[in-house]
């Protein structure tokens, strides 16, 4: 077998194109004559033709080389990442004021072998691209810091309009599919806390389905998520990323995704993005946010995300 497949041919809803376009080639170009990181590159994102030729991207500071081994990341590890680069948060800036985004998602990987395992360096990525340009809105993606009180207090202080952590699993897989450092109850204080530090941020989560849960599980999953006061969330399907990772047990079906959207809007997320090849990151989910936050949007969540994508496109 080739890396990500499994004993089965993926199905139909699960085609992407190949990335390509001028606006893929400049972003490409651009991020590297810059030394950044794209998670939509390091962690195969099936999305990337879409959102880069859009002019859209997720960008992942303080390098690409993770202090976990989560079995279901593309993202290369190691005990000790390279050290923080003071430049970063000003290149980053640039390249989003030149790519003239109006919403932008900024990650990073888990960088325990730090002090303060990145929050300050993060916050410093938010300030430089709000200096740049104010009306840019920021989304970042973290990590759990471990659950300590000042990495989260950083964070939540930095400017970003959402903050999002992702839980990834369900509670009885979450010991078999992320590191061991991670945990399914400290993922979900980490957004419990982030919202009560700054109760006008938007915290967002996602879910990977595909690596045998019940739907059961799922759904006690997305409860515990309202539960920690999480506004949006995203689920989507799990692509096995190389031989060495979880196997994907399952290419669970666009109607399952369905009743999940259905399910999670009637909790009260504000919008609920649900699909095979939806992700933490989706561009359908920063255009509802970006209307939320400017004040042009009803907060009524979008049903659009839930289907299969468009032939040939990504979702």
């Amino acid at each position: 077998m080739q890396p990500g497949e499994t004993r089965e041919r993926k199905p139909e809803w699960l085609k992407i194109r190949p990335p390509q376009g001028e606006r893929y080639a400049w972003i490409k170009a651009r991020r590297r004559s810059q030394g950044l990181s794209t998670v939509c590159e390091e962690a195969q994102c099936p999305n990337v033709a879409e959102c880069w030729g859009a002019g859209t991207a997720t960008f992942m500071v303080m390098g690409d080389t993770c202090t976990r081994g989560c079995r279901f990341c593309a993202v290369r590890s190691a005990k000790v990442g390279r050290p923080l680069d003071p430049e970063e948060p000003a290149r980053l800036a640039d390249t989003i004021g030149a790519m003239g985004l109006e919403y932008v998602v900024v990650t990073s990987v888990d960088r325990d072998d730090l002090p303060d395992q990145g929050a300050g360096h993060f916050a410093a990525c938010v300030r430089a691209i709000k200096a740049r340009d104010p009306r840019i809105l920021v989304e970042i993606l973290v990590p759990d810091f471990r659950g300590e009180s000042a990495c989260l207090e950083a964070v939540a202080a930095s400017g970003a309009e959402v903050v999002a952590h992702n839980l990834e699993t369900t509670e009885a897989l979450t010991p078999a599919v992320r590191d061991r450092r991670c945990g399914y109850r400290q993922s979900l204080d980490v957004l419990r806390r982030i919202k009560l530090l700054s109760p006008h941020v938007f915290t967002k989560s996602s879910l990977m389905i595909g690596l045998g849960e019940p739907e059961g599980d799922v759904i006690r999953a997305m409860e515990d998520l309202r539960g920690a006061g999480c506004d949006l969330l995203t689920v989507g399907q799990y692509l096995r990323p190389s031989p060495w990772h979880a196997e994907v047990v399952e290419y669970v079906h666009p109607d399952v995704f369905r009743r999940y959207q259905e399910r999670g809007e009637g909790m009260g997320f504000r919008y609920v993005a649900s699909g095979p090849l939806v992700r933490s990151s989706y561009r359908a989910g920063e255009f509802f946010v970006k209307g939320l936050l400017r004040g042009g949007a009803s907060g009524a969540p979008d049903r659009v995300a839930s289907g299969p994508p468009s032939p040939g496109e990504g979702a």
